[in-house]
């Protein structure tokens, strides 16, 4: 991972060399940090923390769960999680909203490291590339005590609609 690390701050670091004004500018068409960007389906890597910690409700529907049966309907799964996420925003107890709702482990807290973050397992921060995509797609974006919605999509979102709270 530290090898990592330092390629991916070589690169950033050339990047800076290379081009310092916009891409009209330079004629560049990327560079390489919004090429790695690009690729993990998130355009603002830089701006966004090294690691977060969020706390989520699962609304899963059948078929969507292997190993555990989930009976609910895509649709009714759709109206569900839009239910929960209004509650949510309203001022809900989020902790509450997750021990009665989720179709994940209670508590549904997970840390993760942002792609230019630091992975932990000792410490159960897992790397942004290892988990759902639209789990960090949306978590990176929201500031702590915000609430946010990944919908279900087949390739970003694949087990249902997760309603994230950032809780760090």
């Amino acid at each position: 991972m530290t090898r990592l690390l330092v390629v991916f701050l070589s690169l950033m670091l050339m990047a800076a060399i290379v081009g310092c004004g916009s891409k009209e500018d330079t004629g560049e068409t990327e560079t390489a940090v919004e090429t790695a960007a690009e690729e993990a389906g998130d355009d603002a890597v830089v701006q966004e923390p090294g690691v977060i910690a969020v706390q989520h409700i699962l609304i899963a529907f059948e078929g969507t769960l292997p190993g555990k049966p989930v009976s609910r309907t895509q649709d009714e799964a759709k109206t569900l999680a839009g239910e929960i996420f209004e509650k949510a925003k309203s001022g809900e107890d989020f902790d509450a909203l997750v021990k009665e709702h989720t179709d994940d482990a209670y508590p549904g807290i997970y840390k993760m490291a942002n792609f230019n973050g630091q992975p932990d397992m000792a410490q159960q921060i897992y790397p942004r590339a290892r988990m759902v995509p639209a789990f960090g797609n949306v978590g990176f974006k929201l500031q702590v005590g915000e609430i946010g919605l990944a919908e279900f999509d087949p390739k970003t979102s694949p087990y249902g609609w997760h309603i994230i709270k950032r809780v760090e």
